[in-house]
Order: structure tokens, then C-alpha cells, then sequence
């Protein structure tokens, strides 16, 4: 949805700067000259000229309501069409798997039919505005071609003069005729800068600029004090969360899907604010800290990297773009990709197609890690899910790398599968936005709380 109103609206801004404003200029200026220069010649054609102009652009205004309306319909069907599409697209696979391939390919096709009719209802009324346009200005010529004609048979008007408004009168009308025919472009801008105006709407970042660093040169201390936030819609996410994250140890974040670890994460990287309450780094309060200066201290792995096509080493310069050969190098061995780049048949200057094609899961998650190690300034760990969706030998790989980072950062590793956190220096237990349990893997297996639970419901 969001690809299809930026590209096919501003598609559809371009023909209205490109030639409806400049038609509309036109049309203000010309049949005004033309009307001058026709006025003292003969002031009898002058008048129905200035009489049958209004004509044309009362119908537009009149037609106008109807056919904006109709544009927008067809634009945000377009919207919809292609955020179903891209969706189809992306879970092709599942879809096969499931046999729903063909039920979502005829949905598809009932989107484009009433995509095609929306479209065709837009062109039918473009169509009859612009041939109601064309009779109003050619039964507007007649009228004075006629008058001329009579009062030539009575010698009212000189034969000169005569031919020179009857010249002159096809050129008034043919700006406004043309404006007419134009009339489509703007209903479509219309339409499509109501959906990116939309867009513009959103918040560059949720979190206010501001003046203040972080104190930086060592691990923070993190702490969440009686933080609350919430979705529109939705319960809240997080509930008065109070939690604290030590630097030089790794903090595993659980809990069932939709206890705020996501938010959380979020809230750290300052793509949200949080309703009441505050996040300190080292005493400092989140929400004054210069955002930009904040986010260079932190590297973040997503649960599903994206890997931009490309080469390797392009993709890791992402983070650093001034890294030497030893800075890649040592990020590569920290994070285990050392070993898959050796065996790319161009090493570092390995092309990768889109989406990291040519790496498997575990080595798409190595190469993020390494991307985010690359970053020498940031001292501050976030990893979602890092071993998700991999096999045991690439998250054994991927935990070690981790540990070998702990000693110098603050690392917070969200995890679902809690096999993962074993060997976590610190657990926190969340559910419903907040903390009810926390302790040493160790202590919370033992202690048969909320962790046993999870641990027990993954085991079964």
C-alpha cells in the first residue's frame, strides 16, 4: 500500500504541474487578451464571447464533485489492489503449501475487476465532460459566426472586421477546451495527494530532537522507570514497565508473542515515545538526548535483517563506510562470517542478489551481526530474535559471537526460543508490559515461576 501511493501518486502529480497548471495559466490569459483585441473591433461579438466563456468552466465545477469522488475511490482501490498483490507475492510459498494459491488469485482478480470498473467509471465521465465541453464552445462559435453572418446581409459590420473575429473566435475557446480535456489529470492529483498528504502526515520520529549527548566512551546503564505505551486501538503494550539493563552482561528479554518485547526495542531505539514514565541511559532521560547522536551508539540485528543488493562488502559498509580492511576483518571473525566469506567464490566483492540471495538464513544473520559489530562507536547491543528460523549449528555460531561481545557492551537479545538465553548473563520474564519474573537462567528454572512455565510449554 505504502509503495503503490508514493509511486503511482506522484505518477499521477506529474501530468497535473506538467500540464494542467500550465493549461489553467493559459486559459485565464488568453481568451482575456483575445476578448481586448475583439471588444473594440466589435463589441456585439466581444459581449457573447465574455458572455459564453463562463459557460465551460461552471460545467467543470459542477462535474467536478462527482468526479473527484470517483477518483479517489479508484485510487485507493489501486492502493489496496497492490498491497494485496505485494502480499501474494511475498507468501507465494506458504500459499502453495497451504493450496490457498488460487482462492487469493481470484480475490486478486476480483480486486482488478473492480479496479477496472472504478477506472472505467473515472474515463466515462472525463469522456462526457470533455464532449459536453467541446458542444458548449462549438454552439458558442455558431452563436457569433451567426450574428456575424446577419449583420454582414445588413451592412452592420465591415467584411474585415467580420473576418477578423470569426479568425479570432475558435483561438478563445480552444484554451478552455483544452483545459477541459485536462480536466482528468487534476481529479487524479486530487486523489493522489490526498493519500500522500496522508503520509506527510506521520511523524518523522516519534521521538523529539534533542539537545543533550549521552554520556559516551563506556557500556550504559539502561533503565525503564514506570514506562506505559500503548496503540491506538489496542490494549496497552507496555504497563508502568520498570526494568533495568546492566552494561558488560547479556539481558535476555521473554515472553508469549504481544508481551511488548517489540515495543520495548522500539522505545530503545527511539521510534517511539513512551506515554508516561521515562528511559534513563546512565541518569539522562531518553526523551532530551540528541536522537541521531543516541542511535550512532547502538546496533541493532532485526529478527529478519534486510540485505540490500549487491556486494558483501557494501552491505557491511552500510554500518561504517570508512572501514578498513582490519575493521571488516574483525567484525567478520566476531560474528562468524569470516568462514562463509572464504567460501564465496569473489569473497568480499561477492555480489548478492535481492534480499541476500545466495546466503542461507544462518549466514543472512551472521552478516547482519557483523554489519552491526562494524559499528566501532556503539556500545549499546539490541539483537530481536537473532537465532530464529535457524538450525542449531548456525545459532550455536551466532550465540558465541554474541557472548564474545557482552564484555564491552550492553546487550539486550530479545528471545523466543529459550534455548537461545541459556546462556544469558540476566532473564526478565515479560507479560501483559511488565516484568513478574527475573533472575539467572538458572534460578528461574529452578524456581518453577513464570519461566519454568515457558520453558515447560516450549518442551511439550
Amino acid at each position: 500500500d505504502l509503495i503503490t501511493r508514493i509511486v503511482d501518486g506522484i505518477d499521477a502529480l506529474l501530468p497535473y504541474f506538467a500540464r494542467y497548471l500550465p493549461q489553467a495559466a493559459t486559459a485565464t490569459v488568453v481568451p482575456v487578451l483575445l476578448a481586448a483585441f475583439v471588444l473594440p473591433a466589435d463589441w456585439v461579438s466581444g459581449l457573447v464571447l465574455l458572455l459564453t466563456a463562463p459557460l465551460i468552466p461552471v460545467f467543470m465545477v459542477l462535474v467536478g464533485g462527482a468526479a473527484e469522488r470517483a477518483s479517489r475511490e479508484r485510487f485507493a482501490q489501486l492502493a489496496r489492489l497492490g498491497a494485496a498483490f505485494m502480499d501474494a507475492l511475498g507468501g507465494l510459498v506458504t500459499l502453495r503449501q497451504l493450496g490457498a494459491a488460487e482462492r487469493v488469485a481470484e480475490r486478486l482478480e476480483q480486486d482488478g475487476e473492480q479496479y477496472r470498473k472504478l477506472t472505467m467509471q473515472v474515463l466515462r465521465v472525463a469522456f462526457l465532460s470533455a464532449l459536453v465541453l467541446e458542444f458548449f464552445a462549438t454552439v458558442s462559435i455558431a452563436i457569433v459566426a451567426v450574428l456575424i453572418g446577419f449583420r454582414l446581409l445588413w451592412h452592420e459590420l465591415a467584411f474585415r472586421q467580420g473576418l477578423f473575429i470569426l479568425l479570432l473566435a475558435p483561438e478563445f475557446y480552444l484554451p478552455l477546451r483544452a483545459l477541459g480535456a485536462l480536466r482528468h489529470a487534476r481529479m487524479d492529483a486530487l486523489a493522489a495527494a490526498g493519500h500522500l498528504a496522508a503520509l506527510e502526515r506521520l511523524p518523522a520520529a516519534a521521538m523529539p530532537e534533542g539537545r543533550v549527548r549521552t554520556p559516551s566512551g563506556s557500556a550504559p546503564l539502561i533503565r525503564f522507570e514506570a514506562v506505559g505505551f500503548g496503540y491506538a486501538g489496542r490494549k496497552p503494550a507496555l504497563r508502568d514497565c520498570t526494568l533495568e539493563l546492566a552494561p558488560n552482561r547479556i539481558t535476555a528479554l521473554v515472553g508469549d508473542s504481544g508481551a511488548g518485547k517489540s515495543t520495548l526495542l522500539n522505545l530503545l531505539l527511539g521510534f517511539a515515545q513512551p506515554a508516561h514514565g521515562c528511559v534513563r541511559v546512565d541518569g539522562v532521560d531518553l526523551a532530551t538526548v540528541d536522537i541521531a547522536h543516541w542511535r550512532e551508539r547502538i546496533a541493532w540485528v532485526p529478527q529478519r535483517p534486510h540485505v540490500f543488493e549487491g556486494s558483501v562488502r557494501d552491505n557491511l559498509l552500510l554500518a561504517h563506510p570508512s572501514a578498513d580492511e582490519p575493521a571488516l576483518a574483525r567484525a567478520a571473525s566476531a560474528s562468524g562470517l569470516q568462514a562463509v566469506v572464504a567460501r564465496l567464490p569473489r569473497g568480499w566483492n561477492t555480489r548478492l542478489g535481492e534480499h541476500g540471495l545466495g546466503l542461507s538464513g544462518g549466514e543472512l544473520q551472521r552478516l547482519a551481526l557483523a554489519r552491526a559489530l562494524l559499528r566501532d562507536k556503539a556500545d549499546v547491543l539490541l539483537l530481536d530474535e537473532p537465532t530464529a528460523q535457524l538450525d542449531a549449528a548456525s545459532a550455536a555460531a551466532i550465540e558465541r559471537a554474541i557472548r564474545s561481545q557482552a564484555t564491552s557492551r550492553t546487550v539486550l537479545m530479545v528471545a523466543h526460543r529459550l534455548e537461545a538465553v541459556q546462556h544469558a548473563d540476566w532473564v526478565m520474564v515479560l507479560r501483559d508490559g511488565r516484568v513478574v519474573e527475573q533472575g539467572t537462567p538458572r534460578e528461574l528454572a529452578a524456581a518453577r515461576g513464570a519461566f519454568a512455565a515457558l520453558l515447560q510449554a516450549q518442551a511439550s
